[in-house]
């Protein structure tokens, strides 16, 4: 059966509660600007692909340890709560009422080299996530997790959908790589990184203009777009790493290996969309603040905790000026999200909110590229007993022309990119020997 023939067939439908809690709680969980900021957008959305089969009891077994980790991860199993207040202002939280999660059990008459051997993402992809079209705004009435976990005929794929506004990256993995310990141990164990909720460095609750929420659209009007996967092995890494630092001559900066491969796919972007050279491009960097607040977040801190940066430059600059001038770029806008950037900006959204939405300007051919998520995420340790993933793949959500995700590479020290893009502009890229040279392929190094 082809990928434009096969169907997702739903199972089996549940709500997961946590294992010890099922009476209704009233402990309630304030948003913070970096969550409300991103109530327009669509849930984060990641997938991974086992080609082992488990055992006979294996569906249960995810079923009981999810109820188990949600214990941990209680907020997960709430809702988005609205307190409206006499200036016309609205506040939202997370209303701990143990709802509980979705958990959707499927199967679909594809195998793993169907999903994972393409070099452009098979739109079936989408369906292995669940719910569909929902904002974050929407967990006031849908569940802030919904996990399906879907059988192929040699594997499965298990794709977990969190509300944005409630999990950032690291929240998101730090679940699933806790799930992922319990099952694989048993439903009793304790999980090594028990997660945050402090937040008390921030003046709670925030109040929001009411009207900021009215505008909200579930779904947008995109052209098409293609989907794939840039691999840059440890070795290209280095090679680019080198040339960058030739380039700039300047033993003061110390590139990172994400900011050279990021400088080299924005070159590539740029030259593929071929724009004059005066044109102003922009690449947005979402980053994480609990390391860049002093005294720092712990890790386990549970929530979003994200602000972008954003670098600007004229086309002809990227294209004529070289892998080092853009580079440096980008490693100007990181160093200077510091501690007092972070706390301004959320001084600054607090005295005027702007949320993100679905048909904010990256929809409105700006050239612009966009990048979240991170190269050292905990994402293919996540063995739930029955061995490592050997890919990941992405849902639907919150996609548009210019949106690069960054993930760490099946091999050690290597990185992929997911990038996302019209597809005259991802064939420039591929046809682009400046580019391709040091890409391992456009397709994963899959491991089967």
């Amino acid at each position: 059966m082809s990928n434009a023939d096969a169907k997702v067939r739903i199972i089996s439908t549940e709500t997961i509660r946590p294992a010890s809690s099922y009476t209704e709680s009233t402990q309630r969980i304030e948003l913070t600007p970096w969550d409300l900021n991103f109530l327009g957008v669509n849930n984060i959305e990641r997938g991974l692909m086992f080609h082992q089969l488990p055992g006979d009891t294996w569906i249960t077994q995810m079923k009981t340890s999810l109820s188990r980790t949600l214990d941990y991860f209680f907020p997960l199993a709430g809702r988005l709560a609205i307190e409206t207040h006499d200036d016309n202002t609205i506040s939202v939280f997370i209303k701990c009422n143990n709802a509980g999660a979705k958990f959707v059990h499927a199967t679909i008459d594809l195998t793993v080299n169907d999903i994972l051997g393409p070099v452009y993402r098979p739109q079936i992809v989408g369906d292995f996530f669940t719910p569909i079209d929902s904002i974050n705004f929407d967990g006031q009435s849908r569940p802030l997790l919904s996990v399906q976990v879907t059988e192929l005929t040699d594997g499965i794929f298990i794709g977990c959908s969190m509300n944005h506004s409630v999990v950032d990256g690291m929240s998101f993995w730090h679940f699933v790589n806790s799930w992922s310990e319990i099952c694989r141990k048993n439903s009793d164990h304790q999980i090594s990184r028990l997660p945050n909720f402090n937040r008390s460095f921030f003046k709670l609750p925030i109040r929001i203009p009411a009207s900021t929420c009215e505008r909200f659209t579930r779904s947008c009007n995109i052209p098409p777009l293609e989907e794939t996967f840039f691999h840059f092995a440890p070795q290209n890494i280095a090679k680019l790493k080198a040339k960058a630092k030739l380039e700039i001559n300047n033993d003061g900066i110390l590139l990172s290996s994400l900011q050279v491969v990021l400088a080299h796919v924005w070159r590539a972007v740029t030259r593929a969309r071929n724009l004059d050279s005066d044109v102003e491009v922009s690449y947005r960097l979402y980053m994480g603040n609990r390391a860049r607040l002093n005294p720092p977040l712990p890790n386990e801190y549970f929530g979003c905790s994200t602000n972008s940066c954003l670098a600007r430059a004229k086309a002809g600059e990227l294209v004529n000026q070289g892998l080092g001038f853009t580079a440096e770029l980008l490693n100007h806008v990181v160093n200077a999200h510091d501690d007092a950037k972070v706390r301004s900006g959320w001084d600054g959204w607090v005295e005027k909110p702007s949320i993100l939405c679905l048909d904010y300007d990256l929809h409105n051919n700006v050239p612009i590229l966009s990048t979240g998520s991170s190269p050292w995420f905990n994402v293919y340790g996540n063995d739930f007993g029955w061995g490592c993933p050997i890919g990941l793949r992405s849902g639907s959500g919150s996609k548009f022309d210019g949106k690069m995700t960054v993930f760490p590479g099946t091999v050690k020290g290597s990185i992929e990119i997911e990038a996302c893009v019209f597809p005259k502009t991802l064939k420039a890229m591929e046809e682009d020997s400046e580019f391709m040279q040091f890409v391992g392929g456009v397709k994963c190094d899959n491991l089967f």
